[in-house]
């Protein structure tokens, strides 16, 4: 998803990651649920549970616990599910270049490691969706174009779904994403396909 600042592209993912619901909803499926019924009826435990286990997210600021050293960050998803991960969580380390810092806290590396290490974090659980917000917005340019090859190539190794809200189209293009343009009209935030 591309657009200005203020169109709704982050709103819209933290709609289909389950964290906001929509003021309005008629419709809408996700991996075979119908999250519609969820949010009339209130159930956010079950939307809890569904992004938990399905959905890995990929924020625009990193979002990383800073008492927690890299390895257990990324690690965080898979053992609140009871997954055993740690072999999957070194192998992500390794492939974006931060193996090296897995014991370090997210206040001892830089701002574009802690993204990488969000990116990894949310790919830590195998999730069949995947949605990132500017996930390459603090990396250097060889940075950016490496980490977004990377998830790139990691999703669809893994057959999941991807999402990435991003102002840099030109990255998005070399990466092959089809681009869909957010807008702000008033109150509304309008999707299309992007020119």
């Amino acid at each position: 998803m591309v657009g200005p600042s203020g169109s709704g592209k982050s709103t819209l993912l933290d709609v289909l990651a389950l964290l906001r619901r929509p003021e309005r909803v008629h419709s809408f499926r996700l991996l075979g649920h119908d999250v519609a019924a969820l949010w009339k009826r209130g159930d956010a435990d079950a939307c809890v549970r569904l992004r938990a286990q399905h959905i890995g997210v990929v924020l625009q600021t990193g979002g990383l616990l800073p008492s927690l050293p890299v390895i257990d960050n990324v690690l965080l998803s898979p053992r609140l599910l009871g997954l055993q991960a740690r072999t999957r969580a070194e192998e992500l380390l390794e492939r974006l270049g931060l193996v090296h810092l897995r014991r370090r806290l997210p206040s001892e590396i830089s701002i574009g490691q802690r993204q990488r290490v969000a990116i990894a974090r949310a790919l830590a659980h195998t999730p069949e969706l995947v949605l990132a917000d500017e996930p390459t917005a603090s990396l250097d340019e060889e940075q950016a174009e490496s980490a977004m090859a990377l998830l790139t190539s990691l999703t669809s190794h893994a057959g999941a779904g991807l999402v990435v809200v991003s102002h840099d189209e030109a990255l998005l293009k070399r990466n092959g994403f089809a681009l869909v343009r957010c807008a702000q009209a008033g109150s509304e935030t309008t999707v299309g396909a992007a020119v």
